[in-house]
């Protein structure tokens, strides 16, 4: 009864394996014949690359981990060591350093891909959320991760960063003690970052399985933004898919390479070279880049309890963004009006993300105060109001149409020249 219901395999093995636990059969209906739009592109394989980013990240994180010792008095030399003495230490050390960045430089694209195309749309809520909790779980496995090698810039960002939950009334000050484990950072902040720094990842891992099984259940999207109408629309998963996320991974690899052997310092901070001192501060205390927009709107609100919750906000934004875009339509293909606001909000990010690396001074802060204020003006205000008011340009029939007529037309005027000459 039990191999009636799972799918024949030509390894015996497999089909014993498979009649008793079917495995296979759900990786063969999920990642095998699972009907995908046919014309899905390139930032469709970002998803992928994150996922491979994940996997590269949590290798070397445990092979660094046997090496690394968390305690203030040696974390710092132990680094070291791990760059200086141990067999291909400073590889696997620049491999996951550097692979921080191009894990977040893959899942931004992937989000501002889902911006763009509409993806966070119904009856995909839930697989945008899952994503946002991926994201919020991210920073702060990298926040923590930054904070290891027990630098300069690892110390005191700690200190900043923790220091603003004591922002909240009543409840601040015992979550900053509670993140310390003392009355300041020290050895047991360390030992607790290190300790979620290790666990979050497989936090991560099971969330990720739960965005694709949500992926699976609502389907992929596509440029259009429209459903697939049927057998037509679509190409199974593999070879098609495969083949262009692997060539996609092979392209990134190359880039995340060039990072890894001839700029592997280029996104950190020389300042965490120099060991944690309590009793001296950098002159300019910056996160790593990836944080830079958020850390912008939190310096652009004067007062520390109102940037605490607008930085908190501007992720809090996305996390209910399905139900602020009251557009029918999902894709900007369709959106000529909207598509000219998104690109304004890209570089509405990229502003941040420099003023996030600006001293606090003028012009940075009216600078950082106006982007700001965009950023929610967009999500807030221009996305419910212009969904309302827009006017879409009218939606294909299907997937397949735009191919179909435009195949159509040229055969037409093909065959309409014999006849005129005639």
């Amino acid at each position: 009864m039990a191999q009636g219901h799972t799918a024949k395999f030509q390894n015996p093995v497999v089909n014993w394996i498979d009649s008793r636990l079917p495995i296979f059969t759900m990786l063969n209906h999920e990642y095998n014949e699972y009907p995908m739009p046919k014309n899905v592109n390139y930032l469709w394989a970002f998803g992928a690359i994150a996922g491979m980013m994940l996997v590269i990240m949590i290798a070397s994180g445990l092979f660094l981990a046997m090496q690394y010792a968390a305690n203030t008095t040696v974390a710092f030399d132990s680094v070291e060591r791990i760059m200086r003495d141990v067999n291909y230490g400073w590889l696997i050390r620049y491999i996951h350093a550097n692979g921080a960045s191009m894990f977040f430089i893959a899942v931004y694209i992937h989000i501002f891909r889902g911006l763009y195309y509409g993806s966070y749309k119904a009856p995909r809520e839930i697989l945008w959320m899952l994503g946002v909790v991926i994201m919020l779980l991210m920073m702060a496995t990298a926040f923590m991760g930054y904070v290891l090698p027990w630098g300069q810039m690892s110390f005191w960002g700690a200190t900043v960063i923790t220091n603003l939950f004591s922002a909240f009334p009543i409840v601040g000050d015992p979550i900053v003690t509670w993140l310390w484990g003392g009355f300041s950072v020290d050895n047991p902040t360390l030992n607790r970052f290190f300790a979620l720094h290790f666990l979050l990842p497989f936090v991560i891992l099971a969330v990720v399985i739960l965005h694709v099984a949500a992926l699976h259940v609502s389907g992929s999207n596509n440029p259009l933004g429209i459903e697939p109408k049927g057998p037509q629309d679509t190409v199974p998963f593999n070879p098609y898919v495969t083949l262009k996320d692997g060539f996609a991974i092979v392209v990134f690899l190359i880039f995340y390479a060039a990072f890894v052997f001839f700029a592997p310092n280029f996104m950190g901070h020389p300042d965490n070279y120099i060991p944690a001192n309590p009793l001296v501060t950098p002159a300019h205390i910056v996160p790593e880049w990836y944080f830079l927009p958020f850390y912008a709107i939190l310096r652009a609100i004067p007062d520390k309890l109102g940037g605490v919750l607008a930085m908190f906000g501007a992720i809090a934004v996305l996390f209910v963004l399905p139900w602020l875009d009251t557009s029918r339509v999902r894709s900007c293909k369709f959106r000529p009006i909207y598509r000219n606001f998104f690109w304004i909000l890209v570089i509405d990010a990229l502003v941040l993300g420099y003023i996030g690396s600006r001293p606090a001074e003028q012009p940075y802060i009216l600078i950082g105060q106006i982007a700001t204020a965009y950023y929610f003006f967009h999500f807030l205000i221009l996305l419910p109001v212009l969904g309302k008011l827009e006017r879409p340009s009218p939606l294909p029939a299907s997937i397949s149409e735009p191919v179909l007529k435009g195949g159509g037309r040229v055969a037409a005027g093909a065959h309409a020249k014999p006849m005129e000459k005639a």
